[in-house]
């Protein structure tokens, strides 16, 4: 992909429907791609509706997920589909929900 020079752009970059399905927000790519076609996805605030869209790590995915709106930050891309504790490397969960508070504080 070239940059605004016109020189190619030396960030690797990933579709965000395989990245998202390497970082276990869908059971399935196509699962992926269905919900980005959706129109419902915003990549750095920007809308976007085309699975074939790529991202970058520093961007920031906005997208509905089971009832909430999530906010991810990308902070790596995936080489596959590994176990969940490799897939949360991918990314930085920027709306994660505070815990419970431990009663003996």
């Amino acid at each position: 992909m070239a940059g605004p020079s016109g020189k190619p752009d030396p960030t690797p970059r990933l579709r965000i429907d395989k990245w998202l399905w390497q970082a276990r927000f869908f059971r399935s790519r196509s699962l992926a791609a269905e919900a980005v076609e959706g129109g419902h996805f915003r990549v750095n605030g920007q809308p976007i509706a085309k699975p074939g869209r790529e991202v970058a790590p520093g961007d920031t995915l906005t997208f509905p997920q089971g009832g909430r709106i999530r906010l991810i930050r990308v902070t790596a891309l995936g080489l596959r589909r590994g176990p969940a504790t490799e897939a949360q490397g991918l990314y930085i969960d920027l709306d994660r929900a505070p815990g419970p508070r431990d009663p003996l504080e």
